[in-house]
């Protein structure tokens, strides 16, 4: 098991690459920590544990955990299902355990660490599966909360617990009350209420990231799009803007949400401080690959659109901007590199996923 560098190269200190040319390169950059995770993490007493790690986001988000602090303890827990995420995850110096979260008394034995990440959730194929996303969104959240006790903790929630809300305005801030669209954002808003019943009864200072759209080049709204663009697929051009971020700076948001929390815990969006237009997105893709875009329908003036100026104001501005985003998606496209067969359907105006 090797060792992380005790002398980590920070986000804001590296020559960001023209292009990205494979999942090694990929994943140490998303993995790489911003300067200000590194300075909060000298200031969070304990260890770390982060359940449901096996996920998109978890790897990356357990190695940069362990970059940012290479003298914590940085468990991560989860089904592995693919036992290569396992061994990915252990040769980076994070401990794993095998875990089936619905199972109350596997969770019972896990060990008792004073900060917590929570991952866990289901979204992708909710349509037909909806009292498993239910258990998984919402029971599994009560059996956490009824294991860890004085334990500060952030979990993860979506933007899709907010309302539609004008494109023209600010958006949608952390006041605004929830009402989701369809099976899956009600049992996001479930998931919320139980992590903040527990933060007050136990007493457990927490936050509920609502995560916007995450880029990775394997999956995210720039690759939807994209895609299409290459495929010459027609763009629903209905929902006109999606705020997305490069996911090691949301990663790094997140768990530097571990020094913010409340009792109880409240909710904090995450994502880039304007969202991107659509028709921008796609037109860029055009000029990179040589190809009009395809674009049907016309901007509708509401979309899931949120004010993230609260986290902006914690963590400061991010280091990769759209423009870069779109050109290392652009190239990984192109040169046909792996993928996650997962589309977000950011176009999703229904709620059904």
């Amino acid at each position: 098991m090797s060792e992380p560098s005790k002398t980590e190269t920070v986000l804001e200190d590296r020559t960001l690459p023209e292009t990205i040319e494979s999942v090694e390169q990929l994943d140490r950059l998303l993995s790489t920590p911003t300067r200000g995770l590194v300075e909060d993490f000298r200031k969070l007493d304990g260890d770390i544990m982060i359940l449901g790690v096996g996920g998109k986001v978890g790897p990356t988000l357990a190695m940069m955990a362990k970059r940012a602090a290479p003298a914590k303890r940085v468990i991560g827990v989860a089904r592995f299902s693919d036992p290569s995420v396992r061994d990915t995850l252990e040769s980076a110096g994070v401990e794993t355990i095998v875990c089936d979260l619905l199972d109350r008394q596997a969770v019972q034995a896990l060990p008792d660490l004073p900060n917590l990440v929570y991952m866990a959730g289901k979204k992708f194929g909710t349509a037909g599966q909806e009292p498993y996303t239910w258990a998984m969104n919402a029971i599994v959240p009560t059996i956490v909360g009824e294991r860890f006790r004085e334990t500060r903790f952030v979990a993860f929630s979506t933007l899709c617990v907010y309302p539609f809300t004008e494109v023209a305005g600010p958006g949608s801030d952390e006041r605004t009350p929830p009402t989701p669209v369809g099976e899956y954002a009600n049992s996001c808003v479930g998931r919320e209420r139980v992590f903040q019943y527990y933060s007050e009864r136990n007493n457990n200072p927490g936050r509920l990231a609502r995560l916007n759209y995450a880029i990775d080049l394997r999956y995210g709204v720039l690759r939807d799009i994209g895609l299409q663009v290459w495929n010459e697929e027609p763009i629903d051009i209905r929902t006109g803007v999606a705020n997305v971020i490069w996911q090691g700076e949301s990663t790094a948001h997140i768990l530097r949400c571990l020094l913010h929390g409340t009792v109880p815990a409240t909710p904090i969006n995450i994502g880039m401080r304007e969202p991107a237009q659509v028709r921008y997105i796609a037109t860029a893709f055009g000029r990179a690959f040589d190809k009009e875009p395809v674009i049907e329908g016309e901007e509708q003036p509401t979309a899931w659109h949120n004010d993230t100026s609260q986290a902006h104001h914690l963590f400061g501005s991010t280091c990769v901007d759209l423009d870069t985003m779109i050109r290392w998606n652009a190239h990984w496209i192109r040169n046909n590199l792996p993928a996650y067969d997962k589309p977000t359907h950011y176009e999703q105006r229904a709620g059904v996923f």
